[in-house]
């Protein structure tokens, strides 16, 4: 446990309101060190649009609760990796007190920086708990795994022809998780489904999506597990013009139900409001490092659309209930696949 800088103690000690606001969402940007009006600036650097209904729009939901809780924020979007150090850099020279990456693929960037700027705390994502992370960096652990074992259940108990897709952008450890936590889950249950992965090679990529989301239809899956962000429209396309109870769809992040069409199933959404919210606090108390785990407790849950029988839900709300009680232990495994 190490103690925060005096820069970082006297803008938080000046700005209660933020940190009793933390139950709240958070926003990004570029921000000030804490100025004359005792308030604390954060800055968040996001990886695309943050009107995109995804990943980043949950980033600058948790951010605008930070706003309301007494913090003043801003933020940079549609940041590409090779710019994130050049982004990171400009935050703090711009006076920022904390400054949050939203993304994984920050990660190690923001250590780097985070390393020359001592006086400064950062909060990056990671999968997973990285080596040497710097004394005045926190991290999100996003624990994709978690929530795929819930979707493997839901999925499987879905379908009628015992095959089931997934559909994920980039073939990185995060989503080989997401598979064999999925497949964990067959095997837990008993079920005989078989899991097709395919990657698309973009996360939003809608016309890809759609093309391989086709073929897996084609080959028999008649559930279609996305972990995608845009290019989940793609996924839904695929399901036009096919009868009601052919086949269901799935999402990520954010309840896509408005686009999705009479086969969404349902999504697995993500909350980083109250994770970046207690984050703050631990930085507030003293605590400048650290790992936030989320999971089904922690800003993660299983969306189960009204269309889906009851007996497949009943089975979802075990499935999550056994991994939340810790009787279902699921396990981190990102080998390759294929």
């Amino acid at each position: 446990m190490t103690r925060p800088t005096t820069r970082l103690v006297a803008a938080l000690a000046a700005a209660p309101l933020l940190l009793l606001g933390a139950c709240g969402s958070e926003d990004g940007g570029t921000a000030g060190a804490g100025g004359d009006d005792g308030k604390v600036k954060i800055s968040a650097i996001f990886s695309g649009p943050t009107n995109d209904a995804d990943y980043n729009a949950l980033g600058l939901q948790a951010l605008k609760a930070a706003e309301q809780g007494g913090a003043e924020i801003s933020f940079t979007e549609k940041v590409a990796v090779p710019d994130i150090e050049a982004r990171l850099n400009e935050a703090v020279g711009d006076g920022a007190d904390v400054v949050w990456t939203h993304g994984s693929q920050f990660y190690e960037a923001t250590a780097k920086v985070a390393e020359a700027n001592p006086d400064v705390a950062f909060i990056g994502e990671f999968d997973g708990t990285p080596k040497d992370q710097p004394a005045n960096v926190w991290t999100i652990d996003r624990q994709f795994h978690i929530g795929f074992y819930g979707m493997g259940v839901f999925a499987s108990k879905l379908s009628k022809t015992g095959t089931v897709g997934y559909v994920g952008g980039l073939g990185l450890p995060f989503s080989m998780a997401e598979v064999h936590a999925m497949e964990q889950a067959v095997k837990d249950t008993g079920a005989a489904t078989t899991i097709k992965p395919v990657w698309t090679g973009d996360f939003n990529d809608a016309a890809k999506a759609q093309q391989f989301a086709t073929q897996l239809i084609g080959s028999g899956a008649d559930v279609i597990v996305g972990s995608l962000n845009q290019g989940s429209t793609g996924t839904f396309q695929a399901f036009e013009g096919k009868p009601e109870g052919s086949g269901w769809v799935t999402a990520k992040y954010t309840d896509k139900s408005s686009a999705a069409g009479p086969h969404y199933a349902g999504s697995l959404e993500y909350d980083f409001t109250k994770p970046l919210a207690d984050v703050l606090a631990k930085i507030k108390a003293g605590t400048t490092t650290g790992r936030f785990a989320l999971g089904f407790d922690t800003g993660v849950r299983i969306q189960v659309s009204d269309a889906v029988p009851a007996d497949v839900k009943a089975a979802v709300d075990e499935a999550v209930a056994k991994v939340k009680s810790g009787e279902v232990e699921v396990k981190l495994d990102t080998s390759k696949i294929g």
